[in-house]
């Protein structure tokens, strides 16, 4: 059996980036591939209220106090090791120095960010954190990317080393799967849907508009594609994975670690528990309801054997007329490799097959080549604009693929430059023309013939015809690989893969600003290690006048009660407030209710 470390031995390119002793995010963005740069932001914490320190304490209060009992034991080693705390958002900088000592490191983002950019972050040992928080309103569960979610969820577990390796080695078996073209039209609505709802000036009807556009994609998906198989893999280990036994598991998923409300429901009986195999893939699931099943990995090992299992199953390893396929269904940018190293990128739309080889393939619309995931020159997709196509397999005369042929065989075959030759496949491809030139990998293997004049047939149908300019012809017998995106993606350029979006920043109004302000004073007084009593009460008191509904700023007065000499009165005053909040607001009676039982206790 193959080796899981091995899983990309079909590798685009020499990864850029290998040192992350680091000082600084800015030291870090121009340490990787150009094309990753512009999804990074730089983390304004300026941007950060009051009110948003004070709904990351809350959540992460709540976290701490439930995952010391059912998180895997590095969680909360690991939320130590990344200096993440519970009193204030973290500097993703800092994280990312803590992440150094794992073989990690931390850039921060703005919201969704394409998926194949996130793979291939993680790939170079990377995480991305999206640098937005989460509103008070989604206090529970936020449908965007945030820095609760990535920061507290996914930062943690890195410290594992089984874990950070599993992670590494799924994105990059995740950036090699073929993402189709419904996808890319699901992944948008995703992020629009998400951007929208979290947005406080939305309107219910542009919500619902939102909501109805994602359903009809989701319904009308015909193909279930590698990036869809990969995402579940994704969502039932690194988002929603449990670990240990069926009777006793614990959290490591960061979806789990980063929403208390589902961490709690997940454990329950209701939810069922499954051994983790590569059969999860064939389990859908939806981001905006609770999950029915969660599945049960034996150790962080175990989810490195599973993977290796899915990944022989992808077309990057399989080639051949599987990947076509693949790519043919997809409808996206895709890289086919042959034998001979030759790349050749763009999308894939036909291809002729004789005994279940194929011996002939088309891509059409711009079409880059390249080797070694570097485009030869004079071969980028503005020279390749309207496609390429070629035979493939052995030539008749040849006894071994044409690729090791030297110049001497190359001679005997006719091949010489500026002589008319003709090249016999044993497929029944004829090749007829002007040898122009010609082009070796760095490890010498013949890659790429060049002809004037050219015309190719197939058992009596024209495939090239001379009219249409100098005939460009792949050397190589099979395909080996089949992969996602272009192999050299600098030089080809965007992609609809690679969209970028950022989510716009919110703009306070005046009332949110002067809530912000009884936020900071509640947060100054805690910071003062000596709470007033008069102080509080007299908040206490400003909030039943201006914000009589907000309680997380009741509940963060009542915590201080239990520090100050004669706090009695003013914190029953302060639960009676509450409870009235939570019976007129039941939505939120829940997160009030578990608030008040923390209320006490030092997290």
């Amino acid at each position: 059996m193959e080796s899981p470390t091995t899983f990309n031995t079909l590798t685009k390119k020499t990864p850029f980036y290998e040192d992350k002793s680091v000082e600084n995010i800015e030291q870090l963005k121009q340490s990787i591939p150009e094309h990753l740069q512009e999804f990074i932001v730089e983390q304004d914490t300026n941007q950060y209220q009051p009110m948003d320190h004070a709904v990351w304490r809350y959540t992460l209060r709540q976290l701490k106090n439930f995952l010391k009992t059912h998180a895997h034991d590095c969680y909360l080693d690991g939320l130590q090791k990344t200096g993440i705390t519970v009193d204030e958002i973290p500097s993703i900088d800092s994280i990312c120095k803590k992440l150094q000592e794992f073989d990690w490191s931390a850039i921060p983002v703005s919201g969704f960010i394409p998926p194949a950019a996130f793979m291939e972050m993680q790939s170079l040992g990377i995480l991305p954190i999206a640098s937005d928080m989460r509103s008070l309103a989604h206090i529970l569960y936020t449908p965007a990317p945030d820095i609760v979610h990535e920061a507290a969820g996914h930062a943690p577990i890195l410290v594992n080393k089984e874990f950070a390796k599993y992670l590494k080695l799924y994105a990059t078996v995740a950036k090699n799967a073929i993402v189709s073209s419904e996808d890319l039209a699901l992944y948008e609505a995703i992020r629009e849907l998400s951007d929208i709802k979290e947005h406080p000036d939305s309107t219910d009807k542009q919500i619902q508009a939102a909501n109805e556009k994602l359903d009809s994609i989701t319904k009308n998906m015909t193909v279930t594609s590698e990036a869809t198989l990969l995402g579940r893999m994704n969502w039932w280990t690194a988002e929603y994975g449990l670990i240990g036994s069926l009777d006793d598991p614990k959290i490591y998923g960061a979806g789990l670690l980063s929403s208390y409300g589902e961490a709690k429901q997940c454990l329950k009986p209701h939810v069922k528990k499954i051994p983790l195999s590569v059969d999860c893939v064939k389990y859908s699931y939806d981001i905006t309801e609770p999950q029915p099943q969660l599945f049960v990995a034996k150790s962080f090992e175990e989810l490195t054997r599973v993977l290796h299992e899915l990944s022989l199953q992808l077309a990057y390893k399989k080639g051949g007329t599987f990947g076509l396929d693949r790519a043919i269904e997809a409808k996206t940018v895709n890289s086919i490799q042959l034998n001979s190293g030759l790349q050749i990128s763009g999308k894939v739309v036909d291809y002729i097959a004789d005994e279940g080889e194929c011996v002939f393939f088309r891509l059409e619309g711009p079409t880059q080549l390249c080797i070694g995931g570097h485009e030869i020159k004079g071969h980028d997709k503005d020279y390749h604009s309207h496609g390429f196509s070629s035979p493939l397999g052995f030539v008749e005369g040849f006894e071994d693929c044409l690729s090791w042929a030297s110049t001497e065989d190359l001679a005997s075959l006719g091949l010489v430059v500026g002589q008319s030759c003709v090249l016999n496949y044993e497929s029944g491809v004829r090749v007829e023309g002007v040898l122009k030139g010609s082009q070796r990998t760095p490890r010498k293997e013949l890659c790429l013939l060049s002809f004037d004049d050219c015309t190719v047939t197939f058992r009596g149908k024209t495939l090239f015809m001379p009219e249409w300019g100098v005939f460009d012809m792949a050397v190589g017998s099979k395909i080996e690989s089949v992969f996602a995106g272009p192999a050299d993606r600098k030089s080809y350029g965007h992609t609809d893969s690679f969209a970028k979006k950022t989510v716009p920043k919110r703009v306070q109004s005046k009332k949110e600003a002067g809530l912000n302000q009884y936020y900071q004073k509640i947060r100054d007084l805690r910071q003062s290690g000596n709470p007033s009593v008069d102080t509080a009460t007299a908040l206490f008191h400003g909030l039943e006048s201006d914000f009589p509904s907000d309680w997380l700023t009741r509940l963060e007065l009542t915590e201080l009660t239990y520090k100050m000499p004669n706090g009695e009165s003013l914190r029953e005053q302060l639960v009676n407030s509450l409870k009235m909040i939570a019976q007129k607001e039941n939505q939120n009676a829940s997160v009030i209710n578990d608030g008040l039982a923390l209320a006490d206790q030092e997290i």
